[in-house]
């Protein structure tokens, strides 16, 4: 007879880790008009028609309540050569995160950083319920990418690269 056991949160999270991602750092604009940013592995495409895209915030994210109530935000995927950033927008302290970082500005007054893969400009459409955390999906607006080049990755709690 099969029962179902509860599951163990770490031998969860390792699990999860076999799954190799992307890293993104998603930006927005809070109600204060401070700059906001958050690294990323939950980011994924939704729909081609329209361009949805999600990401998913921890409820116990600092910048949870700004993200919540941002109408625009901006995915920035990062290359292989961004580990830095990745681990800049990682960091407690939100405003540090910014200090010498060379940006432009998107949609909304979002900053968008530079040499990422990709940057996609997004309204937010909806919330969603995920448990400990909450699931944004947003609709593309505006987009650049770049031909070449590798993306960051991160596999087993650690980065990795291609090849």
């Amino acid at each position: 007879m099969i029962t179902d056991q509860p599951i163990d949160p770490l031998a969860f999270r390792s699990a999860l880790g076999c799954f190799a991602t992307g890293i993104a750092v998603i930006t927005t604009i809070a109600p204060d008009g401070l700059p906001l940013g958050v690294t990323v592995n939950s980011f994924s495409s939704v729909s081609l028609d329209p361009p949805l895209v999600q990401f998913c915030l921890g409820r116990a994210a600092m910048s949870f309540e700004a993200f919540k109530l941002a109408p625009h935000f901006a995915v920035n995927i990062l290359a292989a050569d961004q580990e830095e950033l990745s681990n800049r927008f990682s960091r407690r302290d939100l405003q540090e995160r910014w200090t010498g970082l060379e940006t432009t500005t998107g949609r909304g007054g979002v900053r968008l950083l530079t040499g990422c893969l990709a940057t996609l400009e997004c309204d937010r459409e909806h919330l969603l319920d995920g448990g400990d955390h909450v699931i944004v999906l947003g609709r593309v607006r505006k987009l650049t990418s770049r031909d070449s080049g590798d993306p960051l990755l991160y596999f087993r709690g650690r980065y990795a690269r291609l090849g």
